[in-house]
């Protein structure tokens, strides 16, 4: 053979065989295409989720709060007040966000400094409101830049200028502080200084915020919305108002003679529009250099005073990591399984184009061609079709999924090309190691394993057992994903392949024993071509049954995650909508709310909060009517018989009550009669069973009483049942009642709405679909193996006598037992998979939006029986109707062509 003829044969095989070589571009196409796009696909989400983590928490959490206090009293005032003033305050504020490490970034749109007050000045004007006789107390701000971040609505800003000696100073109010403060452009409001007259604020303008929710206004939301606060720590404490003022920047120096010590400030809320999931670490590291370290330092040496920094957003960064490690593992463990069929697959289309050719390489191995050769010229060819099939594909990818490194999109088609390209050049030196004139029949009822293979099953073994036993020991909550651990299904999966191929030619001997006495010769022969089958069936078993493993698993993962929401969102609401108020409902509400389209039932509900407990503790005390209640709550893992809370019949305050508490509160209370104080009524209760969670009072501390027994039976809540409700409706009916509604869907939209979750479950939807069209893949590629041999046998069975539908059953029976095979195997596999390895699998992350929120309703892993039997069954009724649809195309075809003399099928 001449080097020579490389190209010539190149060209010429590509022109002879061109479908098998489209095939083969498509496939490369499609898998370098998946396996590009799934480390992109996580790449953005998790860039999304630590976004939206930052982006959608408290501003005042995640905003960097720098203060200093104000300059000593022993300064002159002029002094103090040019430290103060807005050249002065402008130049700190330029070197804190100089001074801010990189990746971390300030929203400069959203930032603000200046100078407030600390401790409140109290203001006893006549017209401002005064609930218990208290009268309003304001903090002082001079917020920067206030012309950009607020619309003006009457008067005109503040502006001029103020120092120490000044006996007024221009100030703004927001229009929900002037609404409820009674306060309007012109007011004036005077408040105490430090031994000197008192300092008037005169109201110059009233200004509505044009993003309210935005850190400018919420790190410090006192400046945009007033808030009722207690005047002590007393019970019943009387209330006050507390508001907010805002200066021009020029009056800052008027503070300093005010008792309301005031500090310079630098709010700086962090640009999460630019936060990166792989800068993570270097992000926790800059957040913790400016909390104690070479970046506070910097700052404190700008700000010449002692300077304080406050921030949450350490732990912000820190429940996004806990979920993400929570998610990660468990989405590896499609990924891997997904990859394995895939590597698979490209291993059966490489080994059935070698069996196509096997008489053409022995004929160039018996002419006197190497191995090197002929490798060569096969590498060749692969690679004029993979190459540009699975550069077409990562191209694809970058198109589909916009966001993420390219580094191992690349790596991962990469993968997929080389994978390619030597599937046929390698397992043709395999097979043709030695020089052949024929091929040699190679039965699997006869095949021997050798001791190779035995030592590399074993190997598997022991790799699939660490894996096992690493997972249930470690668990992947918290923790990173570990290749080896998120392998463990996959390598169930290959290990009980490997088992199966071992034990399968026993079934096949006892079958033919009894088919061989029986009349008809149809149930004999596929039994016996089942048995004849080479012993390459192990790769298509391999995979099918780590893509029904594959399957398996990720079905019930994904089945879990979304009975955790359904319970979560049972836990959060209790019913399927509830109406919530402080105050008693109005009594014709129940009516309308049952009127509402969709409602089925409504129970009203009485709770009583703080109630004292015998050992001074506090818990919720529920008054409901036990039929409703009972009857709301029926199926659910909250439910109470009715016959549980009945009330004795007597006046109330007098019988004992039997109650339902929660575990905590049963276990105070004991079994005897406590006594309880509930809403100004003596009660006696006792607890007759202890529950998890309740309906009426969710996620709480409580105690379940029947109203009739209690002196207060105006009900606070209502719990509704129905399928369908109309929400919209349903508030519209609670609006006179002042009644806070949720309704059981949307908390159940509430845990899944994060980029974390939602991009983690399409990725394993994606890839468990993805494995499942594989192993449908790879189900037709062993079929097709043997599919021209099937045909010649078909067709001198038919020149013997055979008929069509007894052709039809032929074919059909012998493509039965090793989908059998693979379907009951990867069944099995699959729950195998589940029950060893659910004890370590914690869905917390991948359920819910913040995985704190799933403790009480639990997030372990459990076998879904639909995903377990479905790809099963499907395996099986695929095999039947493939080889119904060869059988009727053979019976369609002429039979002179399978018949030719000399074939060697």
């Amino acid at each position: 053979m001449s080097g020579k003829a490389v190209a010539p044969w190149v060209r010429t095989r590509l022109r002879t065989a061109p479908g098998a070589a489209a095939a083969l571009a498509l496939l490369v196409l499609v898998t370098a295409w998946l396996a590009a796009a799934y480390p992109r696909g996580i790449d953005t989400y998790e860039d999304d989720g630590l976004r939206r983590t930052v982006a959608t928490a408290a501003p005042g959490r995640t905003a960097l709060q720098f203060v200093a206090g104000a300059p000593g009293l022993a300064l002159p005032d002029d002094q103090r007040a040019a430290m103060v003033s807005p050249e002065e305050t402008k130049r700190r504020f330029d070197s804190v966000v100089k001074n801010v490490p990189a990746p971390l970034t300030a929203d400069l749109s959203q930032s603000a400094y200046g100078l407030r007050t600390t401790q409140q000045l109290e203001s006893d004007e006549p017209y401002l409101p005064k609930p218990d006789r208290v009268p309003p107390r304001f903090t002082v701000a001079t917020q920067s830049d206030l012309a950009a971040h607020a619309r003006v609505v009457s008067g005109r800003l503040p502006g001029g200028s103020a120092d120490q000696k000044s006996a007024e100073a221009e100030a703004a109010v927001t229009t929900a502080t002037a609404r409820t403060l009674n306060i309007k452009a012109g007011s004036v409001l005077h408040v105490d200084t430090l031994g000197g007259p008192r300092l008037a604020f005169k109201v110059t303008g009233i200004v509505e915020p044009l993003l309210p929710e935005a850190g400018y206004w919420s790190v410090l939301p006192v400046l945009r919305t007033p808030q009722l606060l207690p005047a002590s720590k007393k019970p019943d404490p009387p209330m006050y108002w507390h508001g907010g003022l805002l200066l021009a920047p020029g009056a800052a120096p008027a503070l300093l003679a005010t008792t309301g010590k005031p500090e310079a400030y630098a709010q700086l809320a962090p640009d999460s529009q630019h936060l990166n999931a792989r800068q993570f670490d270097d992000l926790k590291t800059a957040v913790a250099g400016l909390q104690n370290g070479p970046a506070l330092s910097r700052i404190r040496t700008s700000f010449s005073m002692s300077t304080n920094v406050y921030t949450e957003l350490d732990r912000v960064l820190l429940s996004y990591a806990t979920v993400r490690d929570s998610i990660t593992p468990v989405v590896a463990v499609a990924g891997f399984g997904t990859a394995t069929v895939a590597a698979v697959v490209l291993l059966m289309a490489g080994g059935l184009a070698a069996a196509r050719r096997t008489a053409e390489l022995a004929l160039l191995r018996a002419r006197g061609g190497s191995l090197r050769q002929i490798a060569g010229r096969l590498l060749a060819e692969s690679a004029v079709v993979v190459l540009p099939a699975a550069a077409l594909g990562l191209l694809l990818a970058v198109l589909a999924v916009p966001h993420g490194r390219f580094g191992p999109a690349l790596a991962a088609a990469g993968g997929v090309a080389t994978l390619g390209c030597l599937a046929l050049p390698v397992r043709a030196v395999l097979v043709h190691r030695v020089v052949r004139s024929a091929a040699e029949r190679a039965d699997l009822v006869r095949e021997k394993p050798s001791a190779r293979r035995t030592v590399a099953e074993l190997t598997l073994l022991v790799l699939a057992a660490g894996a096992v036993f690493a997972l249930r020991r470690r668990g992947t909550a918290g923790g990173s994903a570990d290749s080896l651990v998120s392998a463990a299904p996959v390598l169930i999966g290959v290990i009980a392949a490997l088992v199966l191929i071992r034990l399968y030619p026993l079934p096949l001997r006892w079958a033919a024993r009894p088919a061989a006495r029986l009349r008809s010769t149809v149930g004999f022969l596929s039994l016996a071509r089942a048995g004849r089958a080479s012993g390459g069936g192990v790769l298509p078993l391999l995979a099918l049954l780590t893509a029904l493993t594959t399957a398996a698993f990720g079905g019930s993962v994904l089945a879990g995650a979304a009975d955790a929401r359904d319970r979560a969102a049972l836990y959060a609401t209790g019913t399927d909508a509830r109406l919530d108020s402080d105050l008693p409902l109005p009594r014709d509400l129940p009516g309308r709310v049952a009127r509402v389209p969709g409602v089925q039932g409504v129970s009203p509900v009485h709770i009583e909060y703080s109630v004292l407990l015998p050992d001074d503790d506090k818990t919720a005390v529920a008054g409901v009517d036990p039929t409703t209640y009972a009857k709301l709550t029926a199926g659910t893992a909250l439910s109470v018989p009715a016959d549980r809370l009945k009330a004795p019949a007597g006046a109330p305050g007098k019988a004992v009550l039997p109650a339902v508490a929660s575990p905590s509160v049963a276990q105070r209370l004991g079994k005897e009669p406590v006594k309880l104080r509930v809403a100004g009524y003596d009660v006696t209760v006792k607890v007759v069973a202890a529950q998890d969670g309740s309906a009426a009072v969710p996620q709480s501390d409580f105690i379940l009483v029947d109203t009739a027994g209690l002196g207060a039976k105006d009900p606070t809540a209502l719990l509704v049942g129905g399928t369908s409700i109309d929400a919209k409706a349903l508030r519209k009916a609670a609006v006179s009642g002042h009644a806070n509604v949720r309704l059981r869907s949307e908390a159940r939209q509430e845990y899944a709405d994060s980029p974390l979750q939602t991009g983690a479950g399409r990725i394993y939807t994606a890839a468990v679909a993805a494995g499942a069209g594989l192993a449908v893949l790879a189900l037709l590629l062993s079929l097709l193996r043997g599919a021209p041999e099937r045909s010649a046998l078909l067709a001198r069975l038919r020149a013997m006598g055979l008929t069509r539908r007894q052709g039809r059953t032929l074919l059909v029976l012998e493509a039965l037992p090793p989908a059998f095979l693979a379907a009951v195997g990867g069944a099995l596999t699959g729950w195998a998979s589940i029950a060893l390895l659910a004890p370590g699998i914690d869905l917390a992350g991948l359920a819910l939006a913040t995985s704190s929120t799933l403790a009480p309703v639990g997030s372990e892993l459990r076998a879904d029986p639909l995903s377990l039997l479905l790809p099963a069954v499907c395996v099986v009724l695929l095999a039947a109707l493939v080889a119904t649809a060869q059988a009727w195309w053979s019976g369609r075809r002429g039979s002179i062509t399978e018949l030719r003399a000399g074939d060697a099928r």
